[in-house]
């Protein structure tokens, strides 16, 4: 029996997408880090819409829904990211949202949804449990699934961020890209090398949520038994099938880091350039800082987001 491969996502569609996100979404800068030893940038997410990267794939999901399918609704399951920015897209076009969060949500992240208006409805502490929760929905309420990553449309909204480094830094040598479910990963590295098939891209995940690192190993996803960091924003179980397949052809190497080299990270980022990341956004840098990757020439790393609150701050980074 012959193996189905996905169709990838083609540069054409990131560049659609991005026409398609101008003067909704922010075109986030590029910022040089000091601090480090090689010549590393720095590209914020946390300024984006929504404090996430998420904002640009769930937005260029619902400009390409049908009208119908956007007025009975949208879900979405997501620890907090994807839910902020489905809420986010919904309520500019008008129509009504809900998020399945785990029952473990951060409350910066809570909160972020209520202001958006969304309707909360908590489900289990793994990807799984959420998913499960809003395909009921789905089911029970006709309401349309924004995916959190595994989806076209998603990832070419999010290789948006890829397509921006490579418009404002040709000469990037290295990008790095968090990876949670894999679809912020799986577009950013199909924009760079779609464009600069030299640049070199890496995925960093925590120690304790490797699933791609073990998907990689296997040749497939895999599910992971269980997964801890303070990284609540790449704890998936999984791998995406449509994203693994992108990082096998796209991706140069993934990384795996502690969750001290990330609070180590968190505090550089505040100390040096002024940013509040949230673990999962701050987890580039401490790859970085922790030598688990070593910058080659002009090195990129994405900042994926920064929703954490100040009672979170102090907790992991402490009061001293």
């Amino acid at each position: 029996m012959s193996l189905i491969l996905p169709r990838l996502v083609e540069l054409d569609e990131i560049l659609r997408a991005a026409t398609g996100l101008r003067g909704v979404a922010v075109r986030t800068p590029l910022l040089r880090l000091e601090g480090l030893t090689s010549e590393v940038w720095i590209k914020p997410e946390m300024l984006q819409r929504g404090g996430a990267f998420k904002f640009r794939g769930a937005y260029t999901f619902l400009s390409r829904l049908s009208a119908d399918a956007r007025q009975r609704g949208v879900i979405a399951p997501s620890s907090g990211n994807h839910a902020q920015a489905v809420a986010l897209a919904a309520r500019i076009y008008g129509v009504s949202s809900t998020v399945v969060m785990p029952t473990t949500v951060t409350p910066a992240k809570r909160a972020g949804v209520e202001r958006l208006g969304a309707r909360i409805v908590l489900a289990g502490t793994t990807t799984q449990d959420r998913m499960d929760r809003a395909m009921e929905l789905v089911a029970q309420e006709r309401l349309t699934l924004v995916p959190p990553y595994d989806d076209p449309d998603i990832i070419a909204g999010q290789g948006t961020a890829g397509l921006e480094i490579i418009e404002d830094l040709p000469s990037v040598n290295m990008v790095l890209a968090p990876v949670g479910g894999g679809g912020c990963s799986a577009g950013i590295a199909t924009a760079i090398k779609r464009k600069s098939p030299a640049a070199r891209v890496i995925g960093v995940e925590p120690e304790g949520a490797p699933k791609l690192s073990r998907a990689l190993e296997a040749g497939v996803p895999v599910l992971l038994d269980r997964t801890q960091s303070i990284a609540d924003g790449l704890l998936a179980v999984r791998i995406g099938d449509l994203p693994f397949a992108h990082h096998q052809k796209f991706l140069d190497g993934v990384v795996t880091v502690s969750d001290d080299a990330i609070r180590a990270a968190m505090r550089l980022l505040l100390d040096r350039a002024k940013l509040v990341a949230e673990p999962s956004g701050a987890i580039t840098v401490a790859a970085l800082m922790s030598g688990a990757v070593t910058p080659s020439g002009t090195t990129v790393a994405v900042l994926s987001g920064g929703n954490i609150e100040w009672s979170g701050l102090l907790t992991l980074l402490g009061h001293e």
